[in-house]
């Protein structure tokens, strides 16, 4: 029993004693005497009930800071549950950029493979073509000769026909690409006409074509370059029938 609980039990106790003394010694009249005694132990007892109290004050107090630190434990756990799902939701939207940056990454470097490809593609093409024009030949006789110039002439624009110019050469040289002419008036004023369309040296160097020789024997230069004065004075060798 604690030391308090062991005080007001001696003291009832006593009282109680000293009551039951009271009773039996004074007289009947006495109301007075026995009627203090009475009092005096009701206020030795008033104790309990503070102390009951005071204790239902303390149990509720208790059971508030409880509820407390439960609500406050309750926050806490939102709090951290929200903060886990924003974590979450910032690594899911990172995961999705990191996703989206690889995917257009991807997506450029195979762009960039397809152009490199097709570059790749076109050059080989090119190549395959001036390869075809470099490796295309003529034969070393008139056929050839006049076939080779009229290539160079299709790319310069100079008009001109196979049969005009083969008619034109035999007229001009029999085909004789050393052919020249030591008798007419060119002759005579020392500027021979030379080659198969037989020309003069000052029409040869005005008219030459780039890309063919300089030697106005060469057959395709003396045949391209007559060519192209024929087109600048008649418009194409098709209308030169005679000495032009």
């Amino acid at each position: 029993m604690p030391k308090n609980t062991r005080k007001i039990a001696i003291a009832g106790a006593a009282t109680l004693g000293a009551a039951a003394l009271a009773f039996s010694v004074v007289p009947a009249d006495a109301q007075t005497t026995t009627t203090d005694a009475v009092s005096s132990a009701r206020v030795a007892y008033s104790a309990a009930p503070v102390q009951a109290v005071k204790a239902s004050v303390t149990d509720q107090l208790a059971t508030t800071s409880v509820k407390v630190d439960a609500i406050e434990a309750k926050k806490k756990a939102a709090a951290a549950a929200a903060a886990k799902k924003k974590a979450a939701a910032e690594t899911a939207a990172k995961a999705a950029a990191a996703k989206k940056k690889a995917a257009a990454a991807a997506a450029a470097k195979k762009a960039a493979a397809a152009r490199k490809a097709k570059a790749a593609a076109s050059r080989s093409t090119e190549r395959v073509a001036v390869k075809k024009a470099a490796t295309k030949s003529y034969a070393n006789n008139l056929d050839g000769w006049i076939k080779h110039s009229l290539d160079i002439m299709k790319s310069k624009g100079i008009p001109g026909s196979y049969s005009g110019l083969h008619r034109n050469i035999i007229r001009e040289s029999s085909g004789n690409p050393k052919a020249i002419n030591n008798w007419d008036i060119n002759a005579i004023n020392g500027i021979p006409s030379k080659g198969l369309l037989q020309v003069i040296p000052p029409t040869f160097a005005a008219y030459h074509v780039a890309g063919t020789s300089w030697n106005i024997y060469d057959p395709v230069a003396n045949i391209t370059a007559a060519a192209n004065y024929a087109a600048d004075k008649y418009g194409t060798i098709d209308n030169v029938d005679s000495a032009y």
